[in-house]
């Protein structure tokens, strides 16, 4: 049974790594005495090193051992004996490019498929959509497919914002980048704000945080799902 936290965002403003989901991720990792990571994404191009120190610190608050995936002979090996697996934020086309270079994207799928426990931020979380084309982040490298896990039946947007009616900048905003991707593609996106993510228990998927998420359909009107909604988006 698939056991997944989809989160928009690591860091909520006021608060550190991780922390506004740590009871979430107690119940997630369950007894788990390590769990991977997967650093590829690489915000702000640090290294892999830094990046799965931050998960360190992080984990050893709940008892927990981080151990990244980079630091593994076989990566493959890695998955499959792993207890639970975080992919953290940082640039999608990056994260996406060396999944399938080290041919980890179906390994990966198969084993949340078979309930290892995932948990995704921003771009972690985009990989979990069909496909990571509703991604905010820049092109930096080129993926050999937009293809992602799919194992929620529609994509994401992370980090999504809202228009300010009072801003002057006069370019697109999050709801035209994905009316645009609507006129190419019929997959529904969800709109996760900063703070809201969902948690996946095999085909059941609730919306959890302080905020509302926007619903994009191909053909329709946007509509809000509140928090501790279901999501059913097929």
């Amino acid at each position: 049974m698939k056991n997944l936290i989809v989160a928009s965002t690591s860091t909520i403003h006021g608060s550190g790594y991780l922390e506004y989901l740590l009871p979430e991720l107690r119940e997630l990792f369950g007894s788990a005495n390590e769990i991977l990571f997967i650093p590829y994404a690489r915000p702000g191009g640090i290294s892999y090193e830094e990046y799965t120190s931050a998960a360190v610190n992080a984990f050893a608050k709940l008892g927990i051992g981080v151990k990244g995936i980079h630091q593994y002979e076989d990566p493959k090996k890695a998955i499959d004996s792993a207890e639970g697996v975080f992919t953290g934020g940082g640039n999608t086309f990056v994260l996406v490019s060396q999944l399938y270079r080290q041919k980890l994207m179906q390994e990966l799928r198969g084993a949340i498929f078979n309930g290892l426990p995932y948990l995704g931020t921003s771009a972690g979380s985009n990989i979990c959509g069909v496909s990571m084309q509703t991604t905010n982040d820049m092109p930096i490298v080129y993926p050999p497919s937009f293809k992602t896990l799919g194992v929620v039946p529609f994509n994401i947007n992370p980090h999504y914002l809202d228009p300010d009616p009072s801003s002057t900048h006069m370019g697109e905003t999050r709801e035209t980048r994905i009316r645009e991707f609507h006129t190419q593609n019929s997959l529904p996106v969800i709109g996760l704000r900063e703070g809201s993510w969902l948690r996946v228990q095999g085909e059941d998927i609730i919306l959890h945080g302080p905020h509302s998420a926007r619903i994009f359909k191909q053909g329709d009107q946007p509509f809000e799902i509140e928090t501790g909604t279901e999501v059913d988006l097929k």
